[in-house]
């Protein structure tokens, strides 16, 4: 492929390239390309940046985090510090680890699992759980063990091509990949116990053990097992203001509240983009971040599109949604849980809620994730003031629209949010799971001063993401690797970012597939280069942080904020 030319003409466009969508991918994609001279402009749709690494504030108080509750691999030469080392962010965020020997508790009706940093360690702490299936139990752990070691020192396979050398580096994830997790537990003749404690995060990736790719779920354990749990100092937040500040001394610019109507087509080549106020931008190179049946269905046109690429699209199945709770508080948590998150279940059966959802519906009683933000992070002026808390609590719940008694959904604009059927289902749901958290925080109800629930409408509404979904593309065996959109696409010039690609969702999913985009667009393997402790950006550009920097006001109504831009004015003179 030829590598993306960046000499310049007074009669060349103002931008290199365009990045559609300021998530996390789209964020590192263009820190990548700007800080190997490509002048990439990053256009969002909502007036924040950070997509699901974003925060909001309610009552100038309290501070949620909407998708970043606890990240892996960010000990010393993990894969998101090296990925933040790159641009030149060497040091700038700090991670707070989680309890090392319990980061995640499960809890079910009979017992609590404590889930320990170590794969030694987790394996021993199930034996302890089930003696009579220690037979079972180090053969499926072995096996997810080792596949999570080998995804993580191989870069992933995206096309059928690189299977066959991906094949011979990483043998036992070639051998498993492509099959499903109840398919490893049959293998392993596991009952019903270690079954329920193995899957038991399953939310992280919302698919269950008959529908989740091996790859994916050992992928996800290998995250945090192997090197622990962390919190970024600061919420989620502080990621997108990082990646924009690189962004913005580097030559390139993020901008908020501007939609992108069209991707411009000419002749099978990407010429620009058109923004939903009628504005036509010309460049020769757009990374779409957006939602990826939006982007081949309602971005590009079905005219530049093969039927097979369409047919294909619109049999993507999305990952199921989830509903979210946020819930301020006048006690101070730190004083009554350890430093974990919470996995709620009523039964073993791990299936159960999934396939009512799938269904389109949800049994009588619900699974819960439970975490708490001011535990994880006593250090920040913004989560909540001194004494009080915030609790956020998640469950996974159905798509369709019919179940939240909406039509024609809020990426068409429809107005949804007071219809009283709607609001019916949002509350019930709400409170259900407040009641499922109130098993781990006795008396919880009464210290409530904030409450509001989120819902996949809500998803779609701030992030165009079809189905609501925040994971994109279901983890399933026929829909993962090389049979997820890659970053090249048949259109010159346009190429994918974002947790449908073959690297996945999740902070590290989308920032890996952010250097693999970035890789594509210059024909280069970035990643190989980080590796070797190539650094591409200049730290000395760098202005965020500091005393009274503040990470959401940082990243929202961009590139109106006016001191971002004098701050940049200045360090550029």
């Amino acid at each position: 492929m030829r590598r993306l030319q960046v000499a310049r003409s007074s009669r060349e466009p103002q931008w290199d390239a365009i990045v559609i969508g300021a998530g996390l991918g789209g964020l590192t994609t263009a820190a990548y390309l700007t800080t190997n001279g490509v002048r990439t402009l990053v256009l969002e749709q909502y007036d924040v940046a950070g997509g699901c690494s974003h925060v909001f504030r309610r009552k100038r108080q309290f501070e949620f985090d909407v998708g970043v509750h606890y990240l892996g691999d960010c000990q010393p030469g993990g894969a998101i510090p090296s990925i933040l080392r790159g641009v030149g962010l060497d040091g700038k965020i700090e991670f707070l680890e989680m309890d090392a020997d319990g980061f995640d508790t499960l809890v079910f009706p009979d017992f609590t699992f404590r889930v320990p940093c170590g794969w030694d360690r987790y394996l021993e702490r199930l034996i302890d759980a089930f003696p009579e299936e220690e037979a079972g139990l180090r053969k499926c752990v072995g096996i997810l063990a080792k596949v999570g070691h080998e995804l993580e020192r191989t870069d992933r396979p995206t096309t059928t091509v690189s299977l066959l050398p991906f094949g011979m580096k990483a043998r036992t994830a070639a051998r498993w990949s492509f099959r499903s997790v109840a398919e490893l537990y049959s293998f392993c003749a596991l009952g019903p116990g270690p079954r329920a404690v193995i899957s038991a995060q399953s939310l992280d990736h919302s698919a269950p053990p008959s529908r989740a790719a091996i790859s994916m779920h050992a992928g996800l354990l290998h995250h945090y097992i192997n090197g622990g749990a962390y919190y970024p100092r600061g919420g989620g937040q502080v990621l997108a203001a990082h990646l924009i500040d690189v962004i913005s001394s580097h030559g390139g610019q993020v901008r908020t509240g501007t939609r992108v109507e069209r991707i411009t087509i000419d002749a099978g080549r990407v010429t620009g983009v058109t923004l939903r106020d009628g504005e036509s931008l010309a460049v020769p190179v757009v990374v779409s971040n957006a939602d990826i049946k939006r982007t081949y269905l309602e971005l590009i046109g079905q005219e530049h599109v093969r039927a097979k690429a369409i047919a294909r699209t619109e049999r993507y199945r999305m990952a199921l949604p989830l509903h979210c709770v946020y819930l301020a508080l006048d006690i101070d948590l730190a004083d009554r849980l350890p430093n974990t998150n919470y996995w709620c279940h009523p039964n073993l059966d791990t299936e159960a809620q999934y396939q009512y959802c799938y269904a389109g519906d949800l049994p009588d009683q619900l699974f819960a994730y439970i975490t708490s933000a001011s535990v994880k992070d006593p250090f920040s002026s913004h989560i909540a003031p001194p004494g009080q808390s915030t609790l956020e609590i998640m469950t996974v719940v159905p798509p369709h629209y019919r179940f939240w008694n909406v039509t024609q959904g809020p990426a068409t604009g429809e107005r949804y949010r007071r219809k009283p059927d709607y609001r019916s289902i949002k509350n019930e749901i709400t409170d259900r799971l407040i009641e499922r958290a109130s098993e781990v925080i006795p008396g919880l109800e009464e210290h409530i001063v904030w409450k509001e629930g989120a819902t996949p409408m809500t998803q779609e509404r701030y992030t165009l993401s079809s189905g609501g979904a925040c994971y994109g593309l279901e983890h399933a065996p026929d829909q993962i690797g090389p049979r997820r959109p890659g970053p090249r696409t048949s259109i010159r010039g346009l190429y994918l970012t974002g947790h449908s690609t073959p690297w996945g969702h999740g902070v590290v999913g989308v920032m890996t597939g952010g250097v693999g985009a970035a890789s594509a667009v210059l024909g280069r393997n970035l990643r190989a280069q980080i590796r070797s402790g190539r650094v591409f950006g200049d730290p000395s550009r760098l202005s965020a942080g500091g005393p009274g920097w503040d990470a959401l006001e940082a990243s929202r109504r961009l590139p109106k904020n006016r001191a971002h831009t004098d701050r940049e004015a200045a360090l550029r003179q």
